[in-house]
């Protein structure tokens, strides 16, 4: 009887109202080109010098692999859940809510660390502007705009991704037009910085620079929340999953190149904190400067308002499983009669993030953890359960060369987490908080979900005409 009135009532469905367009713009906007190659990069730059052509070689080719698994899964269980969904109906329920658990973290911590990311950059813009203060009204009016309906929001990310595009297209110009090296020298001998003197580039280096690329380049995965309000989304969200990787590819990869080949000294370069800047202060000027520098801004801003959208469809789909009880089921799955959207549940991510944004960045850092890890390494092993079982064979995607993705997306993870390992100062602690969110996730699941017979389900899929 308890476990009864603890299940939300039956919930409204999300309103198909998106192609493939609309998803690729949302999934585009959360995998952020821009801000992963003027906030993330120069991390490689730093680590690896001019390896990190490199490391974005590699990195792209694990991402490939892991952009065909999604591709797969996706198309076979186009929900708002995501990962979750997949790995329950594979690997099995326990399996499925450790997925849930992990991802929980990561899509709520992932808010506050991005608006605290805005007011950095901002700062730089705008001297005198309060950290904590700036990002708590960062989120909440991405918040706010993530409350209307999602094709309005598919427009207007559409436009913020315009911005971030010409942004990267500026970098491009100004550095292959300003050619100081050959770009081939990148992959023959790649060099590092130390000391304000180069010096060649080791395997070592380059491993951990790769570490950093796979991150840069996720989100390409994020079309499969917004599948829900896809139109016959299991024959199309295969094609907005690979379009997006692509995109991402080419318009992280291209600037990366065309700093590093239009540098005037390439050791300040691979130096700095901000490599991309300080290219177009050199070539364009400051003025120049200043607006990219605002261009980034639009990007990260562009980015949590993209996120907040997948993040409440993501807990909807949780809702609608029963996964946390009354009254937290009934507000996370509570759809706007107007906008369409789970109204109730932006609201309370959003209020989640701006609470958030009081931690420091860098406890949010290591509490974000190497999540992405466990969701990768997830996937995979459901995609080949699925294979093997034929879990997966209604799917409208099937990978190719099956089945080589999963395998180099486990080898690829287990050099990842043995490098994270080594580092004591944040790889370390990340891979610990992941264990503990992994930990914290069964325990509910066998404490308190396993007798009341929690499974992933499914909503009525809409299929091609």
């Amino acid at each position: 009887m308890l476990d009864d009135q603890l299940r939300p009532a039956a919930p409204t469905a999300l309103t198909r109202s998106l192609g493939v367009a609309g998803v690729l713009f949302l999934t585009l906007s959360v995998a952020t080109p821009a801000s992963s190659v003027f906030v993330i990069v120069p991390g490689m730059f730093q680590v690896a010098g001019t390896g990190a052509v490199w490391a974005m070689i590699i990195a792209g080719l694990v991402c490939v692999a892991t952009a065909f698994i999604y591709a797969e899964l996706s198309s076979a269980w186009p929900v708002a859940g995501g990962e979750y969904v997949a790995v329950a109906r594979t690997l099995g329920p326990l399996a499925g809510f450790v997925m849930l658990g992990v991802n929980a973290f990561d899509n709520l911590l992932f808010l506050p660390v991005a608006g605290l990311g805005v007011s950095e950059v901002l700062a730089g813009v705008v001297p005198g502007l309060p950290p904590r203060g700036t990002a708590i009204a960062v989120v909440g009016a991405c918040t706010l705009v993530g409350l209307f309906n999602i094709r309005v929001n598919a427009v207007l990310t559409g436009l913020f991704l315009a911005v971030e595009v010409l942004a990267l297209a500026v970098v491009g110009m100004l550095g292959f037009g300003h050619l100081s090296r050959n770009p081939a020298a990148f992959l023959t001998a790649p060099v590092v910085a130390a000391a304000g003197e180069l010096r060649p580039a080791d395997l070592a280096s380059v491993g951990l620079a790769t570490t950093i690329a796979i991150f840069a380049l996720n989100g390409y995965g994020a079309a499969v929340y917004f599948g829900e309000e896809m139109h016959q989304a299991p024959r199309r969200i295969a094609r907005a999953i690979l379009i997006a990787l692509v995109a991402t590819l080419v318009l992280e990869g291209v600037p990366v190149v065309a700093a590093l080949s239009g540098a005037p000294d390439l050791p300040p370069t691979l130096g700095s904190e901000d490599p991309f800047g300080l290219l177009v202060r050199q070539w364009a000027g400051p003025t120049a400067a200043h607006w990219l520098a605002w261009g980034v801004v639009l990007a990260i801003v562009n980015a949590i308002i993209a996120w907040v959208l997948a993040c409440a469809r993501f807990f909807y789909g949780t809702a609608r499983d029963g996964s946390w009880g009354r009254p937290l089921d009934s507000w996370l799955q509570a759809i706007h009669p107007r906008w369409g959207s789970p109204w109730l549940g932006t609201m309370l991510i959003g209020v989640t993030g701006m609470a958030l944004c009081f931690l420091p960045l860098r406890l949010l850092l290591i509490w974000s953890g190497a999540g992405l890890i466990a969701i990768y390494a997830g996937i995979a092993l459901a995609a080949m359960v699925g294979r093997h079982t034929g879990a997966t064979d209604g799917a409208g995607y099937r990978m190719p060369l099956y089945p080589l993705a999963p395998l180099l997306t486990l080898a690829a993870l287990g050099y990842v987490t043995w490098t994270s390992w080594l580092d004591p100062a944040e790889g370390r602690p990340a891979l610990i908080a992941t264990a503990f969110q992994i930990a914290g996730s069964a325990a509910y699941y066998w404490l308190v979900l396993r007798r009341r017979g929690w499974a992933a389900t499914l909503p009525q899929i809409d299929q091609p005409a």
